[in-house]
């Protein structure tokens, strides 16, 4: 008996599933997927061999997850977004590795957003919808358009920060080292 739920036209072909995920119709999971605790693997997606899912990841409908890529806890990634994991794709020839791509702890990706493979998504930083990410994206910063461009910097509740790099709704305040931003841990 499993401690997960595979719904019944789920194709899951992985042994690496944690306790509470659950994996909806329509999906396929290959044998070399990590799929951590209590995600939640929507309809009509796809993960490969090489991919790392951390714990209480939500995958939404429409999402395949390729060789390379690796999530992190707690992070979302919404609607038809798109990875890439090769820059150079053609039919039937393929690197000798894959690009490899990190979304790190409680990144947000929108709906139809494309993130371009080789490239690491920082903690709690998000991705608007329909954006294509062609770059690293600093933690606590909000990214949109085509292609993505620094918008604001947010708060790890996904807030925008004031000018002060303070947030209103939860009181966090930040501060930026070397033009990145830190949580200021002396409140």
């Amino acid at each position: 008996m499993s401690n997960y739920f595979i719904h019944s036209h789920a194709i899951v072909e992985s042994n690496n599933i944690g306790k509470d995920t659950r994996i909806w119709a329509f999906s396929h999971v290959l044998p070399g997927a990590i799929i951590g605790e209590n995600c939640n693997i929507n309809d009509h997606t796809f993960i490969e061999n090489d991919v790392v899912l951390g714990n209480n990841v939500t995958v939404k409908s429409g999402v395949y997850i390729w060789d390379g890529i690796t999530v992190e806890d707690n992070v979302f990634i919404g609607p038809n977004a798109t990875f890439t994991n090769d820059l150079k794709p053609r039919s039937k020839q393929y690197p000798d590795a894959f690009l490899k791509t990190r979304l790190e702890q409680w990144a947000s990706i929108g709906a139809n957003a494309t993130i371009v493979a080789g490239h690491t998504i920082g903690r709690y930083a998000m991705i608007g919808a329909g954006s294509v990410v062609t770059k690293d994206v600093p933690n606590n910063t909000l990214w949109f358009g085509n292609p993505a461009k620094f918008r604001a910097y947010i708060c790890n509740c996904g807030e925008q920060l004031d000018k002060q790099l303070h947030c209103s709704k939860c009181g966090k305040s930040y501060h930026l080292v070397n033009g990145l931003i830190e949580e200021d841990n002396n409140l």
